[in-house]
């Protein structure tokens, strides 16, 4: 097959599953019904599954995943939100210090182009880049020189394709840091191959995606958690006392500190991009991410106030709490899909277009 962009996508397709399976795990062990409800929520093959030996295929060891400085994030809502301000304020600290030189960001979904998933400095990889590190990792992992292991005999599906993709590309790019959204959840998620963050965080958790993780916000939590690593600082927006206890729990059992983030008092107080308040609490988890981050790769590297209203100036993620000026025309654009996220959006368009003050 010739190796083009429209090639590519369409090989890509091939590897959607046509219905998530409803039947649990048949390898499952006691842990994987050690949710606080008790109910198996590991069904099928779970996607963490064959991550680590795929990449090894590939030719990339623990360690380059662990040099690629990752910002580890999950959550229920704002997980895109989160990982956007991370990556304005090291964009931010990267223009004043040099440091990180390249940053690469991986979430989901996208809205327009494949390519927003695997992002580059700001922009997403060019069809070109796409093609030649898609076809890369689709031919080496489809050779018969893989042999016969029970991993790699395996095809990897679509989004554990995808993430395979990233980590191969800011490997191949030389990123100097990596902020990864996970898909859902977080114990069995495919990024959660990822061994040593630098940092993780979550944001707000809620009831979504129960058919896979269970049926209480408490089960939502622990898999959520399964992202925290030992020695990795975790930070976590407030949650609810049952879920927050859980996350409580994991962290000590990961041997790693928690900590809660509140709204942030240093943050810009007349910013439309901040209008919502549930943004602010974004912002305020990604600021604490970054200085962190930043505080653990050199101790003299800090965000001053400058920096931080830099970085929400310079904030832009699509189709989430999005006003676009249309000449005389203004456009307010949210991607809920939700209760939750349909509340804080209607609260947020009425904000917008009632305040006698336009927010800038």
């Amino acid at each position: 097959m010739r190796r083009s962009y429209e090639n590519a996508l369409r090989l890509l397709e091939t590897r959607r599953r046509k219905a998530r399976p409803k039947t649990p795990a048949a390898s499952a062990t006691p842990q994987d019904f050690a949710t606080p409800s008790g109910n198996p929520t590991v069904k099928g093959v779970p996607s963490l599954v064959g991550m680590k030996e795929w990449l090894q295929a590939l030719g990339h060891s623990e360690n380059d995943v662990d040099n690629l400085n990752i910002i580890h994030v999950t959550g229920t809502k704002g997980k895109g939100s989160t990982c956007a301000f991370t990556r304005s304020f090291l964009r931010t600290h990267s223009l004043k210090t040099g440091f990180p030189k390249r940053i690469g960001l991986y979430t989901s979904p996208d809205l327009q182009c494949i390519r927003e998933r695997i992002q580059i400095d700001d922009q997403p990889i060019t069809e070109n880049l796409f093609t030649r590190y898609f076809f890369e990792v689709w031919e080496t992992l489809a050779s018969p020189d893989l042999g016969n292991a029970a991993e790699t005999s395996r095809q990897p599906r679509y989004l554990q394709l995808l993430a395979l993709l990233a980590f191969h590309t800011f490997i191949k790019e030389n990123v100097d840091a990596a902020i990864f959204e996970t898909h859902h959840g977080g114990e069995y998620d495919a990024t959660n191959v990822i061994r040593r963050p630098v940092v993780t965080g979550i944001t707000s958790l809620g009831m979504d995606h129960v058919a896979q993780l269970g049926p209480t916000v408490e089960d939502i939590a622990w898999h959520k958690a399964g992202i925290f690593k030992p020695g990795a600082p975790a930070f976590s927006v407030i949650q609810d006392a049952g879920p927050g206890e859980v996350l409580r729990k994991r962290a000590t059992e990961r041997n790693t500190d928690l900590t809660f983030v509140s709204s942030s008092s240093t943050l810009p107080v007349n910013r439309r991009v901040l209008s919502a308040p549930v943004q602010r609490l974004n912002c305020s988890l990604a600021l604490q991410l970054v200085g962190r981050f930043l505080q653990l790769k050199n101790s003299d590297y800090v965000l001053n106030a400058g920096d931080i209203s830099r970085g929400v100036d310079s904030f832009s993620w699509i189709g989430r709490f999005e006003v676009i000026d249309n000449g005389s025309s203004q456009w307010f654009l949210d991607g809920a899909h939700n209760t939750l996220s349909l509340e804080q959006a209607a609260e947020w368009f009425s904000k917008n277009t009632n305040a006698t003050d336009e927010p800038k």
